[in-house]
């Protein structure tokens, strides 16, 4: 097979038109910069909390519970409440797990891409992901969240137009049949809609949640609803976002139905199908290639590669806020001025991507960077954000314990497609092919585990300490004359700021809106 040339040239296009966007949104923070009193930082992480409602849509979904009350406390990144309520050794720790995950999500997209593009272009998988990572990384570095956002708009907006495209394409094709005949049916290959079993049912549920979730322990997400621009314009962007993805999905479940559905022996690809030869991760690439025409293929693989830009640029600047924030100005150099941290976020960016560019080359899976990533933040981040903002009682002793719980049952539990062995054996554990299986919804064991922990132990170090058991000068975190803690918000220079205090300023200022008001009135009458 020789080289795409029209799909490398649409490509060309396609990265062009990125970077022509991000470089847009790269002089619009500048412009804002200079219009307003707001710290370049903010600027650069948080768009100065000027994210508009149809931009918000395009860039996050879920978030019911969360986006308000992070929102309302004008949170920088999801660890601030951390930083607070703990200190700066168990968000420090943290913090670090966060950055992991953000590496780990890099590599794994950028392994999709790389891996769709040397399927349909015919250039070289390193190439693929070294291009592609270098202009997410320029686009991020150029503009911040401004680019990240705006960019999407452009991504997104591509997904969805450049999929549809292709459906009517793939379903005339002439060696696939009915996708309705061959849901329950074998034709070619076996019934494209399966069932699920008694065993496999939990299993099923914990994936379920562990999507629905997951992303919850993710600083990207986070970054979206911090951004809006009010407490109402993040929940409406939650709520109008959510349904979206559903429909984000439909096409490339067609795809699959009708990949499923094809008598692969009449195409070029040949017998036997993808799913037979263990290139069921790629079908829809396969799909792309073999089952339409040429220029429809390459318009689908600039939607496959704008969904992992999207995804990407949002790593890459979820890792820079949470270092240059929460671990160089807050716990490294807690004088650092803005435009040294301007330089920090730079670096961060260009390391991070650096970094889960490389671990693309250790491994092609992405399933296994999505179990490793997947486990840090669902089993780990999520059930210490839930008791950080939502149960006073939680405390530090309770988040050290629970952290080490997290992560002790979930290595002990095992998982054999990264080669960790199954140590601790939950109902319905069951030998097979010479490994153990588990079951038992692991994840989510392993996530209320963490909960319960985390609470318990919050709860009896707060007795010991306020009933004088253990000596007031052992209380490390400070906890022994523990008061339902005023609710902090962290501001970008570093300082923090109760939340009485902020009411009380905005109550002062409604009080002089209406009086200014009243004295309009006055002069009209």
């Amino acid at each position: 097979m020789s080289l795409n040339i029209p799909g490398l040239v649409v490509m060309v296009l396609f990265y062009l038109l990125v970077l022509g966007t991000g470089i847009w949104a790269s002089m619009k923070s500048k412009q804002v910069h200079k219009s307003s009193q707001a710290d370049q930082t903010e600027i650069t992480l948080l768009g100065n909390r000027g994210i508009s409602l149809a931009v918000g849509v395009f860039t996050m979904t879920g978030g019911l519970f969360f986006a308000k009350k992070m929102r309302d406390r004008k949170y920088v990144t999801m660890m601030d409440p951390f930083q607070i309520k703990y200190g700066n050794l168990i968000s420090g720790v943290l913090s670090v797990a966060l950055l992991i995950s953000d590496i780990i999500w890099v590599t794994g997209t950028l392994i999709g891409l790389g891996a769709t593009m040397s399927v349909i272009l015919d250039l070289s998988y390193t190439l693929c992901i070294w291009i592609s990572a270098a202009v997410a990384i320029i686009y991020t570095l150029l503009g911040g969240l401004y680019s990240v956002a705006y960019t999407d708009i452009i991504q997104l907006s591509l997904i969805f137009f450049s999929l549809w495209l292709c459906v009517p394409f793939i379903l005339m094709n002439p060696n696939s049949a009915d996708i309705t005949e061959t849901a329950f049916n074998f034709t070619y290959q076996a019934p494209w809609i399966g069932s699920v079993d008694k065993e496999r049912a939990w299993g099923w549920i914990d994936n379920f949640l562990l999507l629905t979730l997951g992303n919850l322990g993710y600083q990207d997400f986070h970054q979206r609803t911090l951004s809006a621009s009010s407490s109402a314009t993040a929940r409406i962007t939650c709520f109008i976002a959510a349904p979206i993805i559903f429909i984000l999905g439909i096409p490339s479940v067609l795809i699959g139905a009708v990949a499923a559905s094809t008598d692969w022996n009449m195409t070029l690809y040949g017998s036997p199908s993808p799913y037979e030869r263990g290139e069921a991760g790629q079908v829809l690439p396969i799909a792309l290639q073999h089952l339409t025409p040429n220029y429809i293929s390459v318009i689908g693989i600039g939607a496959v590669a704008a969904a992992v830009m999207s995804s990407t640029d949002s790593a890459l600047l979820s890792a820079a806020s949470i270092f240059s924030s929460n671990i160089y100005k807050n716990i490294l150099r807690t004088e650092a001025s803005e435009r040294e941290l301007q330089w920090v976020i730079r670096i961060t960016v260009v390391l991070v991507g650096l970094a889960g560019t490389s671990l693309t080359f250790l491994h092609n899976s992405i399933l296994v960077f999505w179990i490793l990533g997947s486990g840090i933040t669902y089993t780990i981040m999520f059930p210490q954000l839930v008791c950080v903002l939502f149960f006073n009682i939680s405390n530090g002793y309770g988040s050290i314990i629970g952290l080490l719980v997290g992560v002790l049952l979930r290595v002990l539990s095992g998982e054999p497609s990264i080669g960790l062995p199954v140590v601790l054996h939950f109902p319905g554990c069951t030998f097979e092919d010479g490994m153990y299986v588990q079951r038992a919804p692991v994840m989510t064991i392993c996530m209320l585990s963490t909960i319960f922990a985390t609470l318990l132990f919050s709860y009896l170090a707060s007795l010991l300490f306020n009933k004088k058991l253990i000596p007031k000068r052992w209380d490390v975190f400070k906890v022994g004359t523990h008061k339902h803690p005023q609710k902090q918000i962290l501001m970008s220079n570093g300082t923090t700021k109760t939340n009485e205090e902020e009411e009380k300023s905005e109550a002062e200022n409604e009080t002089e809106i209406k009086l200014t008001t009243s004295r309009t009135d006055e002069e009209i009458i």
